[in-house]
């Protein structure tokens, strides 16, 4: 989002890097990019990059670095020394080194040496070292840009002005108000919301209430063209205040805290634009406008401590949003997930973020329907219209049965994608899956013993029982017939119209599942425990995914705080799925790293070792990408042996199948423990057909001397 709001500003080019956009631009535009960006911190002026080989090195760079041309003796500086490395371990002592370096060059030049002021300096340097390389930039912002200058009380745990932007953005809030939009925080606090969206809605800068910025003090300071981009933005926000006619609202149910939101609303300017009530959650009625954004940041536990006591706010955060929010967006900005599926309704997008160093998610509502409410429908359904058939109506029943089973399951841990229906009535031999709001059939190969019009009759029937099941379903219903594999058929397509992709839930994770064009969508259901199990496994360490699919496995390792990640496939086409899994993840390609390989040839070649890996080949494949012919039951022992060569002295190896007649290679469970953990890897939905996989806890025996 930074990077295309520096563009839209005029950057020419950018660049973006774990926490940080790079942009070419003149000083222009780094004035505009100070009191225009919303999402940024700072803004650096890079002044010199080296690599750093030697400890005086440090301050002999900076030493010959001009400081006489951006300041004098007669100014304070300050300087922030950011990053450790073997040479310069100790951030307080790179800042002194850089400090002495600087003051020595202004004293060699002007005579005498400039104070340092470590809280108001008129300049502030930074300096940066990562991976051997040391970068240092002219901090041309001074305070961080995320203080605009118009809070004067913050009521508690207030979230910062930049961040409070970045989730309206998500929000697409600058779309929504374009369309006449209304604004609405139930859980306002200091206003920090609804301030932010009305400063973008009347086209405000949000840097314009500031009172200096780091370029201030500047030598080579533009102040003429300073006063040109301040007049402008002065103007823009006289015609936009005079145009505004959005209806913006926010409420708490503390009083105090609202003293401090009015404060904060006159000291921006939009007190005529802005209301505010005393009103707790659960005294909402109708909403006053019939189409808005409604978005809060509830508490959640970091500051009150109490969880159980934030139930009951979540719950009637919900009720009210499907009682009287019909029709409007809603967005939960929360740490605590569980809380968040306390509304009873189901997010259709998630993003990741930090509130500080606190990991939290931004819960994006489209549908308010409750999520109990739509499986209720589904489990009340009336007996099934007399025109399907006796077959169609015993399958119907058994799906009906079947949900009303799983439904205290899916309520308490919240999963929105499961099976439903496996084979139950062997003569009607399909698997049923929900995907949230749609269905996915796949009929399994009858054997040849059954006729062919007699399978697709029985076929048939299931699509009339599915129906039937589903018809309360906003989403689609995609019937595949299931062939044994053979090579790189579950890479074949099924369809050829439009794709139909959606994005769906597991946790605290989103992932693509394609309904329509392979066999599978995407995403292996019965997997859910196993990810789950290597997401704690990996937490810390580092994990690699072989035969890694859309690599879902790693993606939950990520968000579980795995410290590095390799996933391994011959296939683009799943490559690039899992790129795009990273991507709806905010994973990072810094440490989680995706790479085109066979695998076979890859684990006879490298010598990297893992604490984690998850092991889950094909059943057979005859690729025409790969150098040779894999059967998981003929060469399981030599992948697993070539795999533990890879794993660290304590780690652990997680190996998968789905091969029904499995049995392990006697010669590994002599050479290592291995244990058959199967019957832990089910969840719920799939505990009707224990055979679904076989998956192995495998590691190296003990060794005493």
């Amino acid at each position: 989002m930074l990077a295309q709001e520096l563009l839209a500003l005029g950057a020419e080019s950018t660049k973006e890097t774990v926490a940080a956009v790079h942009f070419v631009g003149t000083r222009e535009l780094a004035y505009r990019a100070c009191l225009w960006s919303r999402l940024a911190n700072r803004v650096l002026m890079p002044l010199h990059n080296f690599s750093l080989d030697e400890e005086d090195q440090l301050y002999q760079e900076c030493l010959d670095i001009p400081w006489e041309e951006h300041f004098s003796h007669e100014q304070t500086i300050a300087i922030d020394f950011i990053g450790t490395s073997r040479l310069v371990d100790n951030t307080m002592y790179g800042s002194q080194r850089v400090k002495d370096a600087v003051v020595d060059r202004i004293r060699r030049e002007e005579g005498e040496r400039p104070n340092v002021d470590t809280k108001n300096p008129d300049i502030r340097i930074q300096v940066r070292q990562h991976k051997g390389q040391v970068t240092v930039s002219l901090d041309i912002s001074g305070e961080s840009l995320h203080r605009r200058g118009y809070r004067s009380g913050q009521g508690s745990a207030p979230i910062k002005e930049n961040l409070a932007a970045a989730l309206l953005m998500r929000c697409k809030w600058p779309e929504m108000m374009k369309n006449g939009a209304a604004l609405l925080d139930p859980m306002c606090g200091s206003a920090t919301l609804i301030i932010e969206g009305a400063m973008m809605a009347a086209d405000i800068a949000p840097g314009l209430l500031r009172e200096r910025y780091g370029f201030t003090d500047w030598k080579q300071h533009d102040q003429e063209l300073w006063q040109s981009i301040l007049d402008e933005a002065e103007q823009r926000k006289g015609a936009g205040l005079e145009a505004l006619d959005l209806d913006f609202r926010g409420y708490d149910a503390n009083p105090r805290v609202l003293e401090f939101a009015t404060l904060n609303i006159e000291k921006a300017g939009l007190d005529e634009h802005i209301r505010l009530a005393h009103k707790p959650i659960d005294q909402f009625g109708k909403a006053t406008a019939d189409y808005g954004l409604l978005l809060t940041n509830p508490p959640y536990g970091e500051r009150l401590g109490d969880l159980d006591g934030l139930v009951p706010v979540y719950q009637k955060l919900g009720a009210v949003l499907q009682k009287n929010f019909q029709g409007w967006k809603a967005a939960v900005f929360t740490g605590n997930v569980e809380l968040g599926r306390e509304t009873d309704l189901t997010p259709t997008k998630q993003y990741q973020l930090f509130n500080g160093t606190i990991p939290c998610k931004l819960l994006v509502f489209e549908d308010l329907t409750s999520r109990s409410e739509k499986i209720e429908q589904r489990l009340n359904k009336p007996a099934p219209a007399q025109e399907l058939t006796e077959g169609a109506k015993m399958v119907f029943n058994r799906l009906v049965k079947n949900q009303r089973k799983l439904n205290g399951w899916l309520n308490k841990t919240g999963v929105s994608c499961y099976r439903v229906y496996d084979a139950d009535i062997p003569e009607y031999s399909v698997a049923v899956d929900i995907y949230e709001d749609s269905v996915h059939v796949q009929e399994y190969l009858p054997p040849n013993t059954i006729d062919d019009k007699v399978a697709r009759e029985r076929f048939a029937e299931v699509k009339q029982a599915v129906k039937e099941f589903a018809k309360d379903a906003r989403g689609h219903i995609h019937y595949k017939e299931r062939r044994r594999q053979k090579g790189d058929s579950q890479y074949e397509r099924f369809n050829e119209g439009p794709s139909d992709t959606i994005t769906v839930f597991e946790g605290n994770a989103q992932f693509e599942a394609n309904l329509s064009d392979y066999l599978d969508t995407g995403l292996f259901l019965d997997h859910r425990p196993v990810r789950r199990m290597v997401s704690e496994l990996a937490k810390g360490k580092s994990l690699l995914n072989l035969f890694c699919y859309t690599a879902a496995v790693s993606v939950q390792a990520a968000l579980g705080g795995a410290k590095r990640t390799l996933s391994i496939d011959m296939s683009n086409t799943y490559l690039d799925w899992a790129q795009r899994n990273y991507d709806l993840n905010n994973i990072s390609a810094k440490n989680h790293h995706l790479l085109r390989a066979d695998c076979l040839k890859w684990l006879e070649t490298d010598g990297e070792q893992f604490d984690v890996i998850f092991l889950d080949p094909p059943t057979f494949s005859n690729s025409k990408k790969m150098d040779s012919i894999l059967d998981v039951q003929r060469d399981h022992g030599d992948l697993i042996r070539n795999s533990m060569a890879k794993l660290a002295p304590d780690g652990v190896l997680i190996f998968s199948n789905n091969f029904r007649k499995f049995k392990m290679d006697e010669l590994v469970a002599r050479q290592f423990n291995a244990e058959n953990i199967t019957p832990q890897t089910l969840d719920m939905d799939f505990e009707r057909n224990p055979r679904i996989h076989n998956v192995w806890r495998i590691t190296r025996r003990s060794t005493f001397g």
